[in-house]
């Protein structure tokens, strides 16, 4: 039987065992095709996801904002990168949560796996657990460090790295405070389990934030234009952040 005349159910049972990237070739082919894999919520992307994705995250609400397989899919191929994070750290089964082990007199930073230099893109950040004295969100580059001794904000430190300081509001760059955030009286401090969105536009070259949906203003102008990767610095032991990527958040 030639492949045209194979039902869309076949078709897509057949799609389930391509890669993402022959996924991608595929949706080239034709216009059906096309059709058949731009329906995110469909057995394709459903069945993809159970392979990559652990079942307990895909029951819980940490995907919540990603409404369809594709997107939860995307996401966690823009997940925390277990290769790329201080020694202190490991990613928990769940593929988006990283936990910072209890070391003493250390920070400990890590990225995502997939950097930005163009386009716009957000993602969501977590705190899951105790803030301590010091914890950023943000974002940096392959040259910024991922450990240092002692509890300092690590992320900001230097400058190849952007960060908010969810413990005292304060923006941070090369090793330099940049002024309070948000720029309102009394500003409200971080509450763990709010949800951050950490909003990179590589056309403007901007960095912002939005907290509980709430749009919180421009925080850093002028980035480099360079890969730049989500990431966060933190000194509590036992701390977790979970950080998901926000496929349709421009759409």
């Amino acid at each position: 039987m030639h492949v045209d005349f194979l039902p869309d159910i076949i078709l897509g049972n057949i799609f389930s065992y391509l890669s993402l990237q022959d996924l991608r070739n595929s949706s080239l082919v034709c216009k059906r095709w096309y059709s058949i894999l731009n329906d995110e919520d469909n057995d394709v992307w459903r069945l993809h996801c159970i392979h990559k994705l652990a079942e307990e995250v895909l029951s819980s609400d940490l995907l919540s904002s990603t409404p369809t397989y594709k997107t939860k899919l995307k996401a966690f191929h823009h997940a925390w990168n277990p290769e790329d994070c201080s020694r202190n750290i490991y990613i928990k089964p769940n593929g988006f949560t990283i936990h910072r082990n209890p070391v003493a007199q250390s920070t400990d930073a890590v990225r995502g796996k997939i950097g930005f230099s163009h386009g716009r893109h957000a993602w969501e950040v977590v705190w899951e657990g105790p803030l301590g004295t010091v914890a950023v969100v943000g974002i940096a580059t392959k040259e910024a460090t991922l450990q240092t001794q002692g509890y300092i904000a690590l992320l900001g430190s230097d400058d190849q790295s952007w960060g908010w300081n969810l413990v005292d509001n304060h923006l941070l760059h090369n090793g330099d405070s940049q002024g309070n955030y948000p720029m309102l009286n009394n500003a409200p401090k971080y509450q763990v389990g709010e949800r951050i969105r950490v909003i990179l536009d590589c056309d403007d070259n901007t960095l912002a934030f939005e907290r509980n949906y709430e749009f919180l203003g421009v925080a850093f102008r002028g980035l480099p234009e360079k890969l730049l990767y989500p990431s966060v610095s933190a000194v509590y032991g036992h701390t977790e952040v979970s950080m998901v990527y926000l496929e349709n958040f421009f759409s």
